[in-house]
C-alpha cells in the first residue's frame, strides 16, 4: 500500500492484455446452495393451485356456506360427501407444510405462526369431520372454513418464499476470482492444473493479465499488482522478488514466477470466505416480526379456548362448551397474518426493482429505517474507483492541452489504467493527439514514443531519477492531496506533469448532504493511504474516515461502530467490502460491484449512485409502517373476535356467530391487502440536485 508522499511507478502493459473478472469466471463455476428456496417457491405455488381448484367445490358443497350466502344444495348423499372427501384431501396434503411446521415448533420449544395454523386446521378438520359424520353438532361443520383457511395460507407462504427465492452463494462468488487453471512448473516445462492441486512449494507462472492462483512470495519478475478485489486500494502496487502476492489479484502489465505458500482454507481469499459466513451466521438468528406476533397470538389463543372450555363448563353447558371452543381457535388462525408481512415484502421489493433497489432479506428492509450510520467504501462507490485526469501542470511555453495531447500520443499502445484514464482526457477535451512510432515500455519506469523526431516519455519517479530529472514543484502539494503524479519528458527535459486521482462520482456529495438532513452520520471507510483518504473526505463532508484499512479490519471497523451503540449500514462493491457488507446491520451492494459482494449484503443497488441508499432508507419507513398497520388489522381482528366468539358478551346476550367472524376474518384480510397496495405508490426517484426523493416519497396514508 502506498503512502503520503510516494507515487506510483508508471508502467505500460501489453497491447492485448484481458483481465477476466468475477463475472466472467461465475460463468464457468455456477452458483449453488439455495435450490431449497426455489424447491420451496415451486412446492408452494404447486400446492396453492391444486388446493384452490380442490376448495371451489369443497366451498360451495357446504351447508354452513350455503346458509350463509343463501342458496340451497340439492338432496343428494354424494353432495353431502363433496366437501369431507375433498376437505380430508386438502387436509392430508395441503396442510402438509404447517404440520410439518407445527413439528419443528413444538421440538424446538418456539410455538409461532406454523403451529398455531396446524392447531387451526387439524382442530376445523375433526371438528367438520365429526359432524359430517353425525357424531358432533353439525353446527361444527367447518369445510369451507378449513379449504380457505388452507388456501390463503399456502397463498401467502407462496408469495413469502419468492421474496426469498433471489438470491446467490457469496462463497462461489469467492472461488471464482481464482483462474480456471494454474500453471505450475515441472523440471524445463509447464504443467496446466487446477488451483485445487496445487501444493505448498510449487512454483507457478502467472502471465500478464492474469490471477495469482494462490497466496506466494515472488521469485522472478516483478510486476504491478492490481489488489483492489482483496485491498481496497485503487492503485496498483508494485510487486517484486521475495515479496508476497495474494490468491485472486492480477499482475496487470509483466509476468512473474510465485512460490505457493498457502493453499486452500489457509489463503487470505479463503480467510475473507470464513468471515463473510461468521457474519451471515451471525445475523441470520434474528426474529422476524411477524414470528413474534403469531407466537404471542398462539398463546393468546391456546388461553382463550382453554379459559372458554373451562368456563362454559362450569355452566353446564357442555355443548355449548365444545362449539365455542372450536369455534375460538378457527377464528383466531391468522389469515391476514399470514398475508401482512410477505405481501408487504413482496410489493415493497417489486416497487423497490422499478426503482433500481433489489432487496435479497426482509431484515435488512426493516432494519433500514433505524440505521443512524452509513458506512461507504469509498473506492467504487463514493468515487468511480478508476483514475481520472484531475489537473495538469507545464513548463515554459507548452500549453495543458499540448503537453496532454503528447502524452496521451505516448499512452495511446498502453493498456495500463492510467494509460487509459490520459488517453480518455485528451478525448474529451476532444485534443489531437500526434501519431507516435517506437512505442516502447520499461516495467517500473514508464513509456516512451517517437512523436515527429522528439522523444517522449511518461513516467513516475524511477523515470525522473534515469533521466536525472527534477519533479515540478507543484508535485508536492498534489502528493498531499493523495493524486498520483506523473511527468511529461520531451528528449529528457521535463515539459510537464499529470496529477491523477480516483475521480468523485458527482452524486456523492448530494447524497451525503441528503443523508445529514435525516440526521444520519457518514463515515467512509478504504484502502488507500491517509493522504488519498483525507482528500476525498473533505471535498465530501464525511463526518469520519478510516484509511488503510486492511481486509479483515473493514469487518472489525463496523463491529467497532457498532460497539459504539451504533445501528449501521455498509455500502460496498468488492470483494474486501463482503466480509463488512455481512457484518453490518444491512449491508447494501452497489450492483457494478463484484458478485461476492452483492451475495453478501441484503440490499443491492443496480445503479452505482449512492443517491439510492435514500431510496432504502424511505423505503424502509414506509414498508415498516405497513407491516405495523397490517399486523395490528391482522392481530386486532384476533384480539377483538376471539373474545366475543368465546362468549363474553354472553351475560348481555351476545354470541358471536361462526358465520359472522368468518366474514370479520375475510374482511380482515382484505384489508391488509388494499394496505398493501398503497405502497407501489411510493416514488424512489432521488431529485438530481439535492438527492431528497420525490412528492411522492412519503407514505399516502402513514398513520404510523
Amino acid at each position: 500500500m502506498h503512502t503520503a508522499g510516494t507515487s506510483p511507478a508508471h508502467p505500460a502493459h501489453a497491447r492485448s492484455e484481458h483481465i477476466p473478472s468475477p463475472s466472467d469466471q461465475s460463468e464457468h463455476t455456477g452458483h449453488g446452495g439455495h435450490a431449497g428456496h426455489s424447491d420451496h417457491v415451486a412446492m408452494f405455488r404447486r400446492l396453492f393451485w391444486i388446493m384452490f381448484a380442490l376448495a371451489v367445490p369443497v366451498v360451495f358443497a357446504s351447508d354452513m356456506f350455503a346458509m350463509l350466502v343463501g342458496y340451497s344444495l340439492p338432496d343428494a348423499t354424494w353432495i353431502a360427501w363433496i366437501s369431507p372427501v375433498l376437505g380430508t384431501v386438502m387436509f392430508a396434503w395441503g396442510g402438509s407444510p404447517f404440520l410439518t411446521g407445527a413439528v419443528s415448533e413444538i421440538r424446538s420449544r418456539a410455538p409461532g405462526m406454523m403451529l398455531l395454523i396446524a392447531l387451526a386446521i387439524t382442530v376445523a378438520f375433526v371438528a367438520s369431520m365429526g359432524a359430517s359424520l353425525g357424531v358432533l353438532d353439525h353446527q361444527l361443520d367447518f369445510w369451507w372454513e378449513l379449504a380457505l383457511l388452507i388456501v390463503i395460507m399456502l397463498l401467502g407462504h407462496w408469495v413469502e418464499m419468492r421474496s426469498l427465492a433471489q438470491t446467490t452463494s457469496a462463497l462461489d462468488s469467492l472461488a471464482a476470482l481464482l483462474p480456471d487453471t494454474a500453471e505450475r512448473v515441472e523440471g524445463d516445462g509447464v504443467v496446466s492444473v487446477a488451483p485445487d492441486q496445487l501444493q505448498l512449494g510449487d512454483v507457478v507462472i502467472v502471465r500478464p493479465g492474469g490471477r495469482v492462483p494462490a497466496d506466494g512470495t515472488i521469485v522472478a519478475g516483478s510486476a504491478s499488482m492490481d489488489e483492489s478485489m482483496i485491498t481496497g486500494e485503487s492503485r496498483t502496487v508494485r510487486r517484486g522478488d521475495g515479496e508476497q502476492v495474494v490468491a485472486g489479484t492480477v499482475a496487470t502489465d509483466s509476468g512473474i514466477r510465485v512460490q505457493v505458500t498457502a493453499v486452500g482454507q489457509d489463503t487470505a481469499l479463503a480467510g475473507i470466505g470464513r468471515l463473510v459466513a461468521d457474519a451471515q451466521n451471525s445475523t441470520s438468528r434474528a426474529q422476524r416480526i411477524a414470528d413474534t406476533a403469531a407466537g404471542w397470538l398462539f398463546w393468546f389463543a391456546l388461553g382463550a379456548a382453554v379459559i372458554t372450555a373451562v368456563v362454559w363448563t362450569q355452566f353446564g353447558m357442555g355443548d355449548d362448551a365444545v362449539i365455542r371452543t372450536i369455534t375460538v381457535l378457527v377464528i383466531a388462525c391468522p389469515h391476514a397474518l399470514g398475508l401482512a408481512i410477505p405481501l408487504v415484502v413482496s410489493i415493497a421489493t417489486e416497487r423497490a426493482a422499478r426503482g433500481g433497489v433489489l432487496v435479497k432479506d426482509r431484515l435488512a428492509l426493516e432494519t433500514m429505517r433505524t440505521v443512524d450510520t452509513v458506512l461507504f467504501d469509498k473506492t467504487g462507490t463514493l468515487t468511480k474507483g478508476e483514475p481520472t485526469v484531475t489537473a495538469v501542470e507545464v513548463t515554459g511555453n507548452r500549453t495543458p492541452d499540448e503537453v496532454l495531447a503528447l502524452a496521451a500520443a505516448a499512452e495511446t499502445d498502453s493498456e495500463h489504467p492510467l494509460a487509459r484514464a490520459i488517453v480518455t482526457a485528451a478525448q474529451l477535451r476532444n485534443l489531437t493527439v500526434p501519431a507516435a512510432t517506437d512505442f516502447r515500455s520499461s516495467p517500473a519506469i514508464g513509456v516512451s514514443v517517437d512523436v515527429n523526431g522528439t522523444r517522449i516519455q511518461v513516467g513516475g519517479p524511477a523515470l525522473l531519477e534515469q533521466e536525472h530529472a527534477t519533479e515540478l514543484p507543484i508535485a508536492d502539494r498534489w502528493r498531499r492531496d493523495g493524486a498520483i503524479i506523473l511527468h511529461v519528458l520531451a528528449d529528457g527535459v521535463v515539459i510537464g506533469a499529470l496529477g491523477l486521482a480516483d475521480e468523485i462520482r458527482a452524486e456523492s456529495r448530494a447524497a451525503i448532504d441528503a443523508l445529514h438532513d435525516r440526521g444520519i452520520t457518514v463515515v467512509m471507510i478504504t484502502g488507500d493511504a491517509d493522504a488519498v483518504a483525507k482528500s476525498v473526505a473533505t471535498e465530501l463532508g464525511v463526518d469520519r474516515y478510516f484509511a488503510g484499512v486492511k481486509p479483515e479490519d473493514k469487518s472489525h471497523s463496523v463491529a467497532d461502530l457498532q460497539q459504539e451503540g451504533r445501528t449501521v449500514a455498509m455500502v460496498g462493491d468488492g470483494v474486501n467490502d463482503a466480509p463488512a457488507l455481512a457484518q453490518a446491520d444491512v449491508g447494501i451492494a452497489i450492483g457494478a460491484g463484484t458478485d461476492v459482494a452483492i451475495a453478501s449484503a441484503g440490499v443491492i443497488l443496480a445503479s452505482d449512485d449512492p443517491r439510492s441508499v435514500l431510496s432504502v432508507i424511505e423505503l424502509s419507513r414506509a414498508s415498516y409502517r405497513k407491516m405495523k398497520q397490517n399486523l395490528w388489522w391482522a392481530a386486532g381482528y384476533n384480539l377483538i373476535s376471539v373474545p366475543l366468539a368465546a362468549g363474553v358478551l354472553a351475560p348481555v346476550g351476545f354470541v358471536l356467530p361462526m358465520s359472522v367472524g368468518a366474514i370479520l376474518m375475510s374482511l380482515s384480510t382484505i384489508i391488509v391487502a388494499a394496505n398493501a397496495q398503497l405502497l407501489r405508490r411510493l416514488d424512489l426517484t432521488p431529485d438530481a440536485s439535492t438527492g431528497a426523493l420525490g412528492d411522492g416519497s412519503r407514505d399516502p396514508v402513514s398513520t404510523s
